[in-house]
């Protein structure tokens, strides 16, 4: 019999990737979120006979929805920082809350590995270069914040019977089922061919980055890493560190059009952390693969015939201010957004 990996935030931008690679490693994957962006991400795995989809809230999640599972990969959060600072009463309620829920009913329920996504934002402006998991955090936001919390919870559950961990993703790219172009080099991609220009906001700022797909792998090697490597550990999961207006330089040089860059001056995020990533490396086997010039150009070709949306859902912040502006809030979201059940 197969092992059950239990995926929360199955139908975002990592999980809707992550699922597709559980199964065709073997696993029988149950696949749990709110879709508040719908349940098409998850489409081309409907019929998969290895799967199972629940629409589950994590705050609500029992030590018996969890029974059978061998690991808990927990993808689920309100994401990312802007998305987070709309409503952080509720960032905190599904982020740290809900997370803490998720762990000690995976605890409860006996299940084996339990890893939980987690984002260098933690580190927020941090005071050195090269960060590493030892280095003192600094969480600026809601979002932020709430990780650093569910983190601590998750570490500090681990135990022989229940090996847990967090990762650290840093800032992703690349192209996904769940398409996001409210990340910094999807965006600018993005600019860059419908508007032939790529803004710039300070540029100097540090961010950390690494491939969805590989963001994907790292919690498959998290899970199957022996106990010692993941149990009550954090691991920075990245490719490199790039200056923002060294991205854009990047996206300008490899689209295939003329895209100028404009720079405006930096704003009130003061986000801005480099942060190393040997310690994945070394102990759960986790190298990044997927360029930054490869997935630029998937996402051009990509644009260029019409496999991926542009619309207000590919853009976090925009989706769920509308979702909250319609006076019921995102716990009407999963009503509004469903096109069918699994």
């Amino acid at each position: 019999m197969s092992k059950q990996v239990t995926v929360t935030g199955a139908g975002g931008y990592v999980g809707s990737i992550l699922i597709g690679r559980l199964l065709r490693a073997g696993y029988a994957v149950k696949a749990v979120d709110r879709f508040f962006f719908g349940m098409e991400p998850l489409d081309y795995y409907r019929h998969h006979p290895k799967l199972e989809v629940r629409i589950q809230d994590i705050r609500q999640v029992t030590p018996r929805d969890l029974e059978g599972s061998w690991a808990v990969i927990d993808l689920a959060a309100l994401s990312n920082d802007p998305s987070g600072d709309l409503d952080p009463e509720l960032t905190f309620s599904i982020n740290q809350m809900g997370r803490s829920n998720l762990a000690r009913a995976a605890k409860a329920a006996g299940v084996a590995r339990y890893v939980m996504s987690s984002s260098c934002s933690v580190y927020g402006a941090g005071s050195e270069a090269n960060l590493t998991e030892m280095s003192p955090l600094n969480p600026l936001t809601a979002y932020a914040r709430s990780c650093a919390a569910a983190e601590q919870v998750v570490r500090e559950l681990n135990s022989p019977e229940f090996t847990s961990g967090a990762l650290r993703l840093a800032t992703l790219f690349g192209l996904s089922p769940r398409m996001r172009f409210d990340l910094v080099v999807n965006a600018m991609t993005l600019d860059a061919i419908m508007k032939r220009t790529i803004t710039v906001i300070g540029g100097q700022q540090w961010r950390p980055l690494v491939g969805v797909t590989d963001a994907a792998q790292a919690f498959i090697n998290a899970i199957e890493s022996p106990a010692e490597a993941i149990g009550g550990k954090v691991y920075n999961i990245g490719m490199t560190n790039m200056q923002i207006a060294e991205i854009a330089s990047v996206v300008r040089d490899t689209v295939p059009v003329a895209a100028e860059v404009s720079v405006t001056p930096v704003g009130s995020d003061a986000r801005n952390y480099n942060v190393n990533f040997e310690r994945a490396a070394s102990s759960i086997d986790f190298t990044a693969k997927q360029t930054l010039r490869d997935s630029i150009r998937d996402i051009v070709a990509a644009l260029q015939e019409w496999r991926v949306r542009i619309d207000d859902r590919t853009r976090t912040v925009v989706w769920y201010q509308q979702l909250l502006a319609n006076g019921r809030g995102l716990a009407y979201a999963a009503a509004t957004t469903m096109n069918g059940t699994l």
